[in-house]
């Protein structure tokens, strides 16, 4: 009976030795952690280490010294080797520098000068131009007249920007807008200004023009000047309007309807109350540069001067 209790001690003595053997050496790992890792990592020989555990230990202290300094045992390399693979990157903070873009100028705030809202900076030279030194300047001369009234015609045909491109071309295929001149043009000088390519006039156009030249003829004959004719419309004293927006302004006006019956009554063609509003607001019978355009004051300025017959 003891000699069975003797060998069966051996036996279980023999395992005993044999799992210390496999159990892995706690104190030699531990040791080398504390050494790389000074706050020491809370976990036993029973409980295997993971490598979410080392990161996190690893990213509340990624500023140790210790984890660059050169280890003398190969399993120090190893370690080390392995932690960084995990640590997570090193944040870099960016400076971004932000650009902030100047607007350019645009013609309608050009030189700090505002002007009305439907010159844009898609706008034509000739078309600004025309805006700050033609619309809404009371006009007296008979020739300029004529002419501002031959242009507002074309608005049938063409916008502004395009008139006022073929504006030097135009002076020149009729006479100047001279209406003893342009009332006196035979057919042959109608077809030539119809055939013209770069004017694009349409034949019945120039007819219009021709005619109302000679309409011109007659007032002048009956009420001295085609000046004195027009401005009676306004009592010769331009229209002054207080426009804040452009969908203010208007497309006609009772004084241009009134006066749109009275010229095709005198045989006048192309002069419908739209004609002859956009003619009003271009020989500066009337004031319809917006409120806060630089324009106003200085057209208000010429419009309230005494009306001077030339």
């Amino acid at each position: 009976m003891s000699k069975q209790y003797s060998t069966q001690h051996d036996i279980e003595k023999s395992r005993c030795i044999a799992k210390q053997k496999e159990k892995p050496n706690c104190n030699i790992l531990s040791k080398h952690f504390k050494k790389i890792y000074p706050i020491g990592i809370h976990r036993t020989c029973s409980s295997p280490l993971s490598l979410s555990s080392l990161s996190l230990s690893l990213s509340q202290n990624s500023t140790d010294s210790s984890l660059t300094a050169d280890s003398s045992t190969p399993l120090d390399q190893k370690i080390l080797s392995a932690l960084r693979l995990i640590a997570p990157p090193e944040r870099r903070e960016v400076h971004v520098t932000k650009i902030i873009r100047q607007p350019s100028a645009s013609p309608t705030e050009e030189g700090g000068r505002r002007r009305c809202n439907w010159i844009t900076s898609n706008s034509e030279k000739a078309y600004v131009q025309f805006h700050d030194e033609c619309w809404g300047v009371p006009v007296y001369d008979d020739n300029q007249l004529f002419e501002l009234l031959a242009l507002s015609g074309m608005l049938m045909d063409f916008n502004w920007t395009e008139i006022l491109k073929r504006r030097e071309l135009l002076r020149e295929s009729f006479a100047g807008f001279d209406p003893n001149n342009v009332s006196k043009m035979g057919e042959n000088e109608i077809l030539e200004i119809a055939s013209n390519k770069e004017l694009t006039l349409a034949e019945s156009r120039v007819r219009c023009i021709v005619d109302n030249a000679k309409c011109i003829t007659k007032i002048v004959r009956e009420f001295g000047s085609f000046s004195s004719y027009m401005w009676d419309y306004v009592s010769y004293k331009p229209v002054i309007n207080k426009f804040r927006y452009p969908k203010n302004v208007p497309l006609r006006s009772p004084k241009a309807e009134a006066m749109s019956k009275d010229l095709l009554k005198h045989g006048f063609q192309l002069v419908g109350p739209v004609i002859v509003y956009s003619f009003m607001q271009a020989c500066g019978m009337t004031i319809d540069h917006l409120v806060d355009c630089y324009r106003y004051s200085e057209c208000v300025n010429l419009a309230e001067r005494p009306w001077r017959h030339v």
